[in-house]
């Protein structure tokens, strides 16, 4: 022990300082232009994604959201965040998306826009968190085990 308590209110006044010093606070992570990157994961896309304010623009891997994300549900996954956070058309995102195919792609996207929100408006973590979209979804593609035909299929059982 470092330092000596005499009274139960020194007590009670250590224990107030610490929860004070142990609460963390959320500031903005801005870079030097100004934009709030984030990166964002689903299966095995990976997302880098950048916020900054403008008119609504999201624009993944150098094309317009909409011609990326042709069916309408990962327009809609991707456009989540914004919505719950009551910030449609206010931030202009920029998305460059690899890997795996384009229901995870969109997750990813999803992901870290949300990442990236929390950044640059810390305020908007408890909606974003409460609506579930800064959790990583961690759910990947099962692997091929030996002696089986594919993760848990058995090979076809011959009785003679």
């Amino acid at each position: 022990m470092a330092e000596q308590l005499n009274s139960l209110q020194e007590l009670g006044n250590s224990a107030v300082a610490t929860k004070a010093d142990a609460a963390p606070v959320h500031v903005q992570k801005l870079d030097s232009l100004g934009r709030a990157y984030a990166t964002g994961k689903r299966k095995d896309a990976v997302a880098r994604v950048w916020v900054k304010p403008g008119s609504g623009k999201i624009i993944v891997n150098d094309k317009e959201f909409g011609a990326y994300f042709a069916r309408p549900v990962l327009q809609m996954i991707l456009q989540q965040p914004i919505i719950a956070a009551n910030r449609a058309g206010q931030f202009d995102v920029i998305a460059t998306v690899a890997g795996g195919g384009l229901s995870g792609q969109a997750g990813a996207v999803r992901h870290g826009i949300s990442k990236a929100l929390t950044y640059y408006e810390p305020a908007l973590r408890a909606v974003l968190k409460k609506g579930g979209f800064l959790t990583r979804d961690s759910r990947v593609v099962e692997r091929k085990k030996y002696g089986k035909a594919k993760a848990r299929r058995s090979f076809q059982f011959s009785k003679r």
